[in-house]
């Protein structure tokens, strides 16, 4: 095909299931955007929310070969609305390649707008700055150094350990900059904290509470790399679960607790439980066992697919099923050298991996891989996995889902095209809504600049 223009319209002719919002969306997250001058940020100085920059870089570029957008950040997320396509309100996280078809721009009179091989597509607005990234710590750090917000306020990312045990080619994950990212950070002189020491965590906390007064944020992850010996004197489940004990015990109810951890033996999980965690992400990253040996080694040198995926079943007795949540990285599995040559294999595979982990009544999510150039995966497959493996991949979630009488699971949000607020995949956006969508009660103006 001639066009991205022409691609996108074939896949939401060939799938009309799959929300057409689901498409752009997709293919933004696993494509980027670029970004005009007159659509960045004026960093934690203006009037637009920045990228935070939470765990990984998500961009198709180093900080050096962004240009302005690395000196100027642009948007933590855009929302898409309107255009030809009349698309529903659609919460896109922002991954930067100035090389993208897509781009997002000002038009003459100053509204924001993306546009596609030359054409505008859909209005876009971007997340205000909030009140409480206006505040800063005692010590002079910002909040959104220590606990930014992402998926449009919803939700506190809390990377507490910047960096990864798995270290080196022979132990890193094949897709993952958690890393280089916190190098590049470090390089640039940006402040990027490696051990996030837990009072500083409350006083973000606290400020983050004296000023959503909408109370928008809902929900709080804890995550960081992997810990394969001890930080700080702790091993992975008490070094994690020490910040959700003290954060439940200052905070009481006030947000779901989620962590994101190794898939650690039951009793270790059972400590999660015990300092008030909610939800637990035992992330499976792949499911096919060569790629999962391949892509993941350190995880298979220091646990084991196997092993990993017991301890996956292992935690629902724990948390409950509904409340065991594993991330995949959808589009690995089309990887060169090694990955899947077909959509039709790739999407075979994962589906046998949904259908393992539902029936036990557990419900993975996804997360849309993004190839950093750093990474082994992203400079073999910088273009990453074909689109139309990535809109399959939504069609086969929600039929395994509705296979299993399965609904989407907590902590992310409202589901449902024109709703959902998780903006790293489709996923949410791809499930039935339970209620009215924003465009039926409320639109999101166009953002003037």
């Amino acid at each position: 095909m001639g066009s991205r223009t022409a691609l996108v319209e074939d896949l939401m002719e060939r799938f009309p299931h799959v929300p057409r919002e689901a498409v752009f969306k997709e293919d933004l997250l696993r494509g980027g955007v670029a970004f005009d001058r007159s659509a960045l940020s004026d960093n934690e100085d203006g009037d637009v929310k920045p990228k935070s920059y939470f765990i990984f870089s998500f961009d198709h570029g180093t900080l050096p070969e962004l240009g302005e957008a690395a000196l100027r950040r642009p948007p933590e997320e855009i929302i898409l609305t309107g255009g030809p396509y009349d698309l529903r309100r659609t919460v896109v996280s922002v991954r930067v390649n100035p090389a993208s078809p897509y781009r997002v721009a000002a038009d003459e009179e100053g509204l924001l707008g993306l546009y596609l091989d030359g054409r505008r597509i859909a209005d876009v607005g971007v997340p205000p700055m909030p009140e409480y990234y206006r505040h800063t710590l005692s010590n002079g750090k910002s909040v959104m150094e220590v606990a930014p917000t992402i998926q449009w306020g919803y939700l506190i990312y809390l990377t507490v350990f910047r960096v990864c045990q798995y270290f080196g080619a022979k132990e890193e994950c094949q897709y993952c900059d958690i890393n280089h990212n916190w190098r590049q950070h470090k390089a640039a002189g940006r402040p990027y904290t490696g051990v996030k020491d837990v009072e500083e965590v409350l006083e973000a906390l606290e400020i983050i509470d004296r000023y959503d007064t909408a109370k928008a944020s809902t929900a709080y992850t804890l995550t960081g790399g992997a810990i394969t010996k001890t930080v700080a004197g702790r091993d992975e489940a008490d070094f994690y679960g020490h910040y959700a004990k003290a954060i439940e015990e200052r905070f009481p109810g006030r947000w779901i607790g989620k962590v994101v951890a190794q898939a650690l033996p039951k009793a270790d999980v059972q400590r999660f439980k015990d300092y008030g965690v909610q939800i637990y992400h035992p992330n499976f990253e792949v499911w096919d066992r060569r790629l999962f040996e391949l892509y993941c080694p350190g995880k298979e040198r220091y646990v084991g697919r196997d092993e990993w995926h017991r301890r996956i079943l292992d935690s629902a007795e724990v948390f409950g099923a509904r409340n065991v949540i594993p991330n995949f990285v959808a589009g690995v599995e089309m990887a060169e050298p090694f990955g899947f040559t077909t959509v039709d294999e790739a999407i075979a595979s994962t589906t046998e991996g949904l259908r393992f982990f539902m029936s036990h009544g557990i419900t993975p999510r996804f997360t849309t891989w993004c190839p950093e150039p750093t990474t082994p995966l992203g400079k073999a497959n910088p273009q990453g996995a074909p689109l139309e493996y990535h809109i399959r991949l939504l069609q086969a979630y929600r039929q395994t889902m509705d296979d299993f009488g399965l609904s989407s699971p907590p902590g992310y949000g409202p589901p449902g095209p024109g709703r959902a607020v998780f903006s790293v995949s489709s996923f949410m956006d791809s499930l039935p809504a339970d209620g009215p969508t924003a465009t039926e009660g409320e639109t999101e103006a166009p953002v003037r600049v």
